[in-house]
């Protein structure tokens, strides 16, 4: 009796395994399937955009209507914008492509900055005119290269799946129909960066790589790291730390320092530059309890740790709470100016005041002394350039930057329109409308509602 139990026992056993790995085959087939079924859809529409992106450019070519051309070109940048976001959704983390990404970008900045201007008052000149040219006849290069990819994948039933799995693998990728396709894209991609996209792109695509060459002071070593790692954040000689150099492709030399405080149970995050030993970001990962403090108390906080570290006077422009979190902004102040371009991001936590984050990338990479002009028109004729029924409230001068990366000097007015705050930037040199932006609330506590 007890050996048939045994036996009935031992056949449920293999059945249920058997069952659970038939499920557990399943499940992973099913998300093989969408994966593959994304991957699909990202490649056929990248296709597709680039296709329409060549036709939008070889229009612009054909116009005669200035009126016409901006929102063309205004399409264009939309194009440039949705097919950078496709090949971010193909698994090509691990093969190069940034020659493609890069004459994306700089097309869609192009395309961008020329249809934001009065093309009435500045047409195109002959620069531009023989730039989008030299896009429309090249651009088919790598048209023709992705439909030829498109077509031989369809033909031999190749998946994508197999295509992250060699590039994973490293096994043998040179062989895999998609990735040779994508190599000659990229090939086809050099020659762009040699075309003239003007003064103003080559400035805003320059302007997006964060620069610490600048920055006073020798080199440190780990060890100097190390102990300033410990002084920023007065730690106690209990706390392991560990120090690496950031890797060969990071934008700036760094040391890399992970910090764990056995009596918190926390562990921070830090990144240093080697030249000065400056820091540039600091996240510390650990569960917020409930608030015990005030905003206003955090703001204290953070303020108190940015005098301790910082030289220049700073401003603090705008305080957040995400939870039992706080987040403040603050700006470096020039001759009573503020300057957006040198800004810092403190975390608080709101249940015992500690630092929970720090940002000062920004900071580093764009503070100096700057010239700031006279302004041109006065306040009150500034004011004529608000809404009539923008009732203002707070008025600052500001150095902010603009959609094209240029740096503007501006009356900043903030105000409410109705029930809403916005912030309103004027330009004090020329009287334009430079920025708007619409601050964001308080949000309520769903769970409660």
């Amino acid at each position: 009796m007890i050996r048939t139990v045994l036996i009935a026992l031992l056949v449920l056993a293999i059945a249920g395994t058997g069952y659970w790995g038939y499920s557990e085959h399943q499940q992973k087939n099913a998300i093989l399937i969408q994966a593959e079924n994304n991957y699909q859809r990202a490649f056929h529409d990248l296709n597709f955009n680039v296709d329409a992106l060549h036709d939008k450019i070889g229009e612009t070519l054909a116009m005669n209507s200035k009126r016409q051309l901006s929102p063309t070109l205004a399409q264009v940048w939309r194009l440039t914008s949705e097919a950078h976001n496709n090949v971010g959704q193909l698994p090509l983390s691990l093969l190069p492509f940034n020659k493609t990404e890069g004459f994306l970008t700089k097309m869609g900045d192009f395309s961008y900055r020329v249809s934001l201007r009065d093309l009435e008052k500045k047409p195109l000149s002959d620069k531009e005119h023989a730039t989008l040219k030299k896009l429309y006849a090249n651009s088919s290069e790598i048209q023709n290269e992705l439909r030829r990819t498109e077509a031989l994948a369809s033909k031999n039933n190749l998946r994508w799946m197999d295509v992250e799995m060699a590039l994973a693998n490293n096994k043998h990728p040179e062989d895999n129909t998609i990735i040779d396709g994508f190599k000659t894209v990229d090939k086809s991609s050099e020659g762009y960066s040699q075309t003239d996209f003007g003064p103003e792109v080559s400035n805003m695509h320059n302007a997006k790589k964060r620069n610490v060459s600048k920055l006073e002071g020798k080199n440190i070593t780990k060890q100097e790291a190390k102990k300033l790692a410990i002084k920023f954040f007065q730690l106690k000689k209990n706390v392991r730390i560990n120090v690496k150099e950031t890797g060969k492709g990071s934008q700036y030399k760094a040391y890399s320092i992970t910090m764990y405080n056995p009596d918190t149970k926390a562990t921070t995050y830090m990144d240093v530059t080697k030249k000065g030993g400056y820091p540039l970001w600091v996240l510390q990962d650990r569960k917020v309890a409930a608030q015990k403090i005030s905003l206003n108390d955090a703001q204290k906080e953070a303020i108190s740790f940015l005098t301790l570290h910082m030289k220049s006077k700073m401003e603090v422009v705008s305080a957040n709470q995400y939870d039992n979190i706080a987040v403040f902004t603050f700006v470096s102040v020039q001759d009573g100016v503020r300057i957006y371009p040198d800004s810092i991001s403190i975390k608080v936590a709101l249940d015992n005041g500690d630092i929970m984050g720090y940002q000062g990338t920004d900071f580093l990479t764009s503070h100096h002394d700057r010239t700031i002009p006279p302004a041109k028109i006065n306040e009150k004729q500034a004011r004529t350039k608000l809404n009539p029924k923008f009732k203002v409230m707070e008025k600052h001068m500001a150095i902010i930057k603009n959609d094209v990366q240029q740096e503007v000097y501006c009356y900043e007015f903030l105000g409410l329109l109705g029930d809403e705050t916005y912030v309103i930037y004027i330009s004090a040199l020329n009287g334009d409308e430079e920025q708007v932006k619409k601050l964001k609330e308080g949000e309520p506590d769903y769970s409660s509602m």
